[in-house]
Parts: structure tokens; sequence; C-alpha cells
């Protein structure tokens, strides 16, 4: 009997492994197309759940499309009662893996054929990069999957005499919570649904559960499933708390629905289904109450959604929040998060050099400013380093280039708005006037979400020339050293927080959320916004003039 609980507990450690390998390997492979898919077809929490479904359905994991979800709905790509659609659709998604269970692993037991198939799929793994490797991993992880239901049932055969409904909670409201529990801490305890619902399936085919037990099994996986984001969800974002408690509230209501819907399921089988009925009967109402669930809360998702926001409600928090640390698990959600986060520092340095560009204005709020600036700019350097690279994702990699060279262009534009001096003196003389309110005016309107790019541009050129010219002139009006380094030192503050500030609204558009290559930014290189010799860029920390 030792031997059997080992072969038992080998082909559920198998089935895990299994099933973790080959969804890793789908995500990596379809990462892009399905967030090409979830952003692009989702305009109505309709839509919502049927991409969320198919998206799901490919890689094999909810929690992965739970995370791109909620990096678009921090990003501001999708509403929160479209990311409710795309959780509807995803529990749907889920079931898929009971139907592959149900017709590869049990009804045509694959194992034999899958020994091959793994060693064929081991070496293309080792031999190769790239797709080809990510295919490889996606088939091994297949192929340890039907090894793993065949090791689980050979090791559940030596318990089929002693293993009998009898040996679980009776088919009482009492019994069917009881093993609603049990199959919500084999999920807590396995991380993973779909090795439950595979074991339920096993065991109903040795006739060791029957069909009301084994559905009640199913219905405390199917809430179990919210445990991960819930953890996830701790200390996170608004956007992941409501997400999470969002997901808790659906899978529990519509588990509960289910549960009372067991006895209706069990009577259109028959008294007694053969077992291969039943385990095609367990299969079809998983998926039949997460598909009814999803159709009643469809037509209910804008009080739904209203009353999670009134849960968890919306309070002041640092602008650096929305650097979720979960995110990291998706390279491409936390680029969407480091990117809206750049967005609002962005915003915020703007409007404040807005504001102490304005003739009158005090400069005292630019110190707290900075601040506050300083320690953004240190947490999303923090968080951008603990992002994975990953070499064969090019536009991942350029949107990670760019958002370097964001956060370089507002580090040196935080430093330059700490040379009050400089910026009174561009205000005080006559002659730059003008164009420090003008760029006073594009930063505002920056901030206000016009594009200003081609205007920064221009402004820098203008700049740049009559810089070229002052030198001239002063030289020949004689006019006093203090006066003369006061004037240059102020129009090289003027021109190079122009520079600063057109390079950071390239970048940023650069590095925007699936972004559009814009037609006004061409690409070119940092030293351009510099074109004097001696004013060469300096580096952000302790710089010098």
């Amino acid at each position: 009997m030792t031997n059997d609980l080992l072969v038992l507990l080998g082909g559920v450690g198998l089935f895990l492994f299994g099933m973790q390998t080959m969804t890793d390997a789908l995500r990596a492979l379809s990462s892009e197309g399905a967030r090409a898919v979830l952003a692009g077809f989702t305009r109505t929490p309709f839509s919502g759940a049927v991409t969320g479904a198919l998206t799901t359905a490919t890689v094999q994991s909810s929690t992965a499309t739970m995370v791109t979800t909620v990096g678009f709905v921090g990003a501001g790509l999708l509403g929160f009662q479209q990311a409710l659609g795309i959780i509807f659709g995803a529990s749907i998604g889920t079931t898929i893996t009971g139907w592959m269970v149900l017709f590869l692993g049990i009804r045509l037991p694959l194992a034999a054929a899958a020994l091959p198939v793994l060693f064929i799929a081991a070496l293309l793994r080792v031999l190769s990069t790239g797709q080809i490797a990510r295919v490889a991993m996606a088939v091994a992880g297949l192929c340890l999957v039907f090894l793993g239901i065949d090791l689980m049932q050979d090791g559940l055969a030596a318990y089929e005499d002693r293993l009998t409904p009898g040996s679980f909670p009776a088919p009482t409201l009492t019994g069917r919570l009881q093993l609603l529990g049990i199959g919500l801490v084999v999920t807590l305890v396995t991380q993973s649904s779909s090795a439950g619902v595979a074991g339920t399936l096993v065991l109903l085919s040795t006739g060791a559960v029957n069909f009301e037990q084994a559905a009640a099994l199913v219905i405390g996986m199917h809430i179990g499933t919210t445990f991960t984001p819930l953890l996830a969800a701790i200390g996170g974002t608004v956007a992941v708390r409501r997400t999470a408690v969002a997901n808790i509230v659906y899978h529990a209501a519509s588990g509960l629905l289910a549960l009372a819907f067991i006895d209706a399921a069990a009577a259109i089988l028959g008294h007694a289904p053969a077992r291969e009925a039943a385990q095609v009967g367990l299969v079809a109402f998983h998926t039949g109450f997460n598909v009814i669930g999803a159709a009643v809360m469809l037509p209910l998702t804008a009080p739904f959604a209203a009353l999670i926001e009134r849960v968890v409600h919306s309070e002041a928090r640092a602008p650096d929040a929305g650097l979720d640390r979960q995110s990291l698990a998706d390279p491409a959600s936390a680029l969407d998060a480091l990117s809206t986060t750049a967005a609002a520092l962005t915003r915020e340095m703007f409007g404040g050099l807005a504001q102490a560009l304005t003739p009158g204005q005090p400069l005292t709020h630019l110190t707290p400013l900075r601040a506050r600036a300083q320690r953004m700019l240190e947490a999303m350097h923090d968080y951008h380093a603990r992002i994975p690279a990953r070499s064969d994702r090019g536009a991942e990699l350029s949107r990670s280039e760019a958002l370097w060279h964001l956060q370089d262009h507002l580090s040196r534009l935080l430093y330059r708005m700490g040379q009050q001096t400089r910026l009174s003196s561009a205000l005080a003389d006559p002659a730059l006037r003008r164009h420090a309110r003008y760029l006073g005016l594009l930063l505002a309107r920056h901030a206000e979400g016009a594009p200003v790019h081609a205007r920064l541009e221009r402004l820098g050129r203008r700049l740049a020339a009559r810089e070229h010219r002052l030198r001239r002139e002063v030289m020949r009006a004689g006019l006093p050293p203090a006066r003369l380094f006061a004037l240059t030192d102020s129009l090289r503050w003027l021109r190079r927080s122009c520079a600063h500030a057109e390079r950071i609204a390239h970048y940023a558009a650069l590095a925007r959320p699936d972004p559009a290559p814009p037609a006004a930014l061409r690409p070119r290189e940092d030293s351009a916004a510099d074109p004097a010799p001696t004013d060469a860029p300096e580096p952000p920390t302790a710089p010098r003039d």
C-alpha cells in the first residue's frame, strides 16, 4: 500500500509540474498575442467575457489573464467594468482543462504515447532556443500531465475497494458543505484547481465518489481559485484589490448557485449513472455553472462594479503606488505600470514647473514637489531594475529602453527645477521672459494631455539659435561679467529645460502601452537636444554647469 500511495503522490506531483510547465510555456508563447486580444477586443463586459475565456483557454492560466487585465486597468486601457467581463470569461476558460483531462487523459489514455513525445520535446528544448524551445516546453508539460493522470489512476486502483462513496460525507447539505471545504483546501494546498478537478475525475472513474460528491468537490475547487489573487492583492493597488474582491464575490456567488443545482444535474444524469456518463456530466456541470454564472452577472456588471468600488474605495495614495509588485510576474504588465507611474510624475513635474514659470507666482511649491518626485524616481528605478528582460521580445525591450531614457530626463529636469535663481532670472529678463512663459504654457498643456512635442522641438531650436546669437551680442555690448554670466546661465537653463521636456514627451509616447509609432516623433540621439559642445548633458546626480 505504501508503494501505491507513493505512486499516487508522484502522479499528483507530475500533473502539477506538467501543468505549470505547460502554462509557463503557453504564456510565453502567446503573451503578446493575448495582450493584443485583451486590449483590442475588450470593448464591453460581454466582449471582455469572450476574450477572457479564449485567452485563459489558450494560456491555461486564469491568473496570467488576471495579471494582464489588472495591468491594463492600472494603465487606463480598460475600465473596471470591462475587467469584470474578463474575470467572468476567465472562469469559463479554466474549465477547458477538465475536458482535456477527460478525453485525452482518461477516456483516451495517452501515457504510453507521451513517453516518446516527451523525449523528442526534451531534446528540442535542449538543442533549440526561442519559440521552438517554448513549443517544446509546452509539449513536454502536456506529456507530463498525461503521465501524471496515468500514475494517479494506477495509485488509486489499489484503493478501489477501500475508497467508496461511503468514505466521504453523505449527500446532505452539511455533507456537501464539508466536501466543498475539502475541495477548497485541496486547491489552497496545490495552488491549482486543475489538479483538483483532474483528481476528482480520477476518483469518479474508480467509483470512489459519486456524481453529487464530485460536484461538491469541484465547486470548492472553483471557489478556492480566488485565494492566490487574494494574497496578491494584499498591499496592492486599488485596481488589484478591486479585482481580487470582485473575483472572490463572483466565484463564491456562482459556487453557491451551483451547489443548489447539484440535485437537478444528478436528476438529468439519472440514478447511479455509469462512470463514463458521470465523468462527462461532471465536466459539463463545471462548465455549465460557470457559463450560467457569467450569463447572470453580465447584465448586472454596472451595479456589481459600483458595489465593489464602494467596498474598495479609492483613497489618496502615493503616486508610486501603481508600481504593483505582482505585475513583475508579467514583464509587459510591469512596463504598463511603470509607464503609467512615469506619466503621473511627468504631469506633476510639468504642472509644477509651469506654475513656477508664471510671472508673479511664488516658488515655494517647488521644494516639496522635488522631494516627492525624487522619491518617486527612486521607486521607479528600483522597480524597473526588477523587471525581467526578455531578449526575444523586441517591443518590450524598446519600451524598456524608452522608459530608462524617460527616467533619465525626468531626473535631469528635476535638477533644473532646483536652480531657482536661474529660473527667476529668466522670468526677470525682458529678452527671455516671453520664451519662459511660452515654455510654461506648453508644459501646462502637456500636463492636461495636449500634444505639444512638436512645439517643444521648435521652441528648443529657437532657444538654441538665440543662445548662439546672445554670446556674440553680449561680448560686443561689454556687459559686466556678473550680468553676462547671469544672462547666459538663464538662457542655458531655459534651453536645457526645454530640451529635457521635449525628450520626456518623446520617450513617454514611445513607452505608452502598445504604442503606435507617432509620425511626429522621429528618433534622434539625445545629444541633438544640446547642440552646443559646451552644453553636454550632465549626469542626473550632482550635475555641474
